[in-house]
């Protein structure tokens, strides 16, 4: 069986991305620190694009060869140590897609997210039997052991807006996520229940709907979730998935193109409160069987 490939963390692409800065900043190509170090060129490569950790007689080698002194090549070394120690909750399962593993360790380091959803609600705001109603409609992809570990997964998730330092979540759904009746008629009071709930309680927590009225909008291309980090140095991600697959984008003119769209999507949506007034209305509409 081929080993599994290790999720990239903020930390490990922060280190690499310190380490390639290094290196231009010495005025050296990849070529001139294998000659002078020995090290593989393909290694070098590898470290500097965060597909593998580095090990610390490896690092120092190259901190030494860009005359990196203290405290400023302490703090590299600290990043080595905390390359292991990536926030992700413990997942149900080694047997997850490395992309959702991916999604999973961005997601538990993120400081913020803002998720626009279009056909089902984000999965840190839903309940165990919206989640489960959910995953279940691919039937072709997910056997339903499958199906349980994902729904684990979600409900585990989200503790993130529950921690002491909880991610802030700027979500914008589409009014047809409101309104269709995933799981049925009482599994969606249920689930439209909580989201009030959620919004009402948790302040780092704002919800929008864009109402069928405004028409076509930028958000009908299809989903996506720009991912924040805390330090400055890193960059955001947006994470794009559909039948293709997932995609994990971060180059600038991506997190241009998808922040445009989100801010767009931002001011034709309704604002919180009326957002808010709009699942309370479905929420009755679900219970007089009207929706």
């Amino acid at each position: 069986m081929p080993a599994k490939r290790r999720t990239p963390t903020v930390r490990l692409r922060r280190l690499s991305a310190e380490l390639r800065r290094l290196r231009a900043e010495a005025g050296l190509t990849r070529e001139h620190v294998s000659e002078q170090t020995g090290i593989n060129g393909a290694t070098l490569y590898r470290i500097e694009t965060a597909q593998v950790r580095p090990q610390r007689r490896t690092l120092i080698a190259l901190l030494d060869l860009y005359h990196v002194a203290d405290p400023h090549r302490t703090d590299v070394v600290g990043l080595l140590a905390d390359v292991g120690q990536a926030g992700m909750l413990q997942l149900p399962s080694d047997d997850l897609p490395d992309a959702l593993r991916s999604y999973l360790t961005f997601e538990a380091e993120a400081r913020a997210l803002r998720n626009y959803e279009s056909l089902f609600l984000p999965g840190l705001l839903q309940t165990e039997e919206y989640s489960r109603a959910a995953t279940r409609h691919d039937a072709l992809a997910f056997n339903p052991k499958e199906v349980e570990e994902r729904v684990q997964t979600r409900m585990e998730r989200k503790a993130l807006l529950t921690k002491e330092a909880p991610l802030e979540l700027w979500a914008i759904v589409d009014e047809a996520a409101i309104r269709r009746l995933v799981g049925g008629a009482e599994v969606m009071r249920e689930q439209l229940h909580y989201l009030l709930s959620v919004v009402e309680q948790q302040p780092h927590v704002t919800l929008q709907v864009v109402p069928f009225d405004v028409g076509a909008h930028p958000g009908m291309n299809g989903e996506f979730v720009i991912m924040e980090f805390a330090g400055a140095e890193e960059p955001e991600v947006v994470y794009v998935e559909g039948i293709h697959g997932a995609l994990f984008l971060d180059a600038e003119p991506d997190i241009r193109r998808y922040t445009k769209v989100f801010d767009n999507l931002r001011a034709v949506a309704l604002g919180p409160d009326q957002s808010a007034r709009l699942i309370a209305t479905a929420a009755e509409q679900v219970t007089e069987g009207r929706l």
